[in-house]
């Protein structure tokens, strides 16, 4: 393609200098602009073979507001999520449950009560006992049904696990010892 204004520019210049008997420039040409039946090589980037990770289901639970509002249990409902099978069941339904309904589940009216935490930061089951540390301000703002009751709908269908003690953000939870559910102080009505 030719550029007009380098052509103008050159032209000016070897008018000038054929004017003050300068040596003539002789006119080049631009090379020409490659052929479009000339191949460009591609490059093929080969990518290390990556493992299908297998996929599972699990159950989680919400709370579904419409059997609440009107006092009918049981209030928790039922949904599932796909998750990879490598993954540890208990952690994964407790991320699925922070992570929240789907906006489809929402709109079915089920809903995630929080009591105020956000998250946790520690599960471990031992002799039969989960011990569920959860995060953010505890507020469960005198109501009787709290985050307790879907967390308990989410770990006991585990064969592993017999008693959930849920521990507020400092620590607490009222009965840490002996083979039974508690829950933090916070959570009381």
């Amino acid at each position: 393609m030719i550029n007009l204004r380098t052509t103008g520019a050159m032209l000016l210049a070897l008018g000038i200098a054929g004017c003050s008997g300068l040596p003539r420039l002789a006119p080049t040409r631009a090379p020409a602009p490659a052929s479009p039946s000339v191949p460009i090589p591609s490059v093929t980037l080969a990518l290390p073979d990556t493992p299908s990770v297998e996929l599972i289901e699990i159950t989680v639970y919400f709370t579904d507001g419409g059997r609440y509002a009107v006092g009918t249990p049981p209030f928790e409902a039922a949904v599932t999520r796909a998750v990879p099978s490598t993954a540890n069941l208990a952690h994964a339904v407790l991320d699925e449950f922070f992570r929240g309904p789907t906006p489809a589940e929402r709109a079915l009216g089920l809903e995630r009560i929080d009591s105020g935490f956000t998250g946790y930061s520690n599960l471990s089951v031992e002799e039969g006992i989960a011990h569920l540390y959860l995060v953010g301000p505890c507020a469960s703002n005198g109501a009787t049904y709290t985050i307790a009751q879907p967390i308990l709908a989410n770990l006991l269908p585990f064969p592993e696990i017999d008693y959930v003690k849920i521990y507020d953000e400092a620590g607490t939870t009222e009965n840490p010892e002996g083979p039974d559910s508690s829950i933090p102080g916070c959570l009381e009505p």
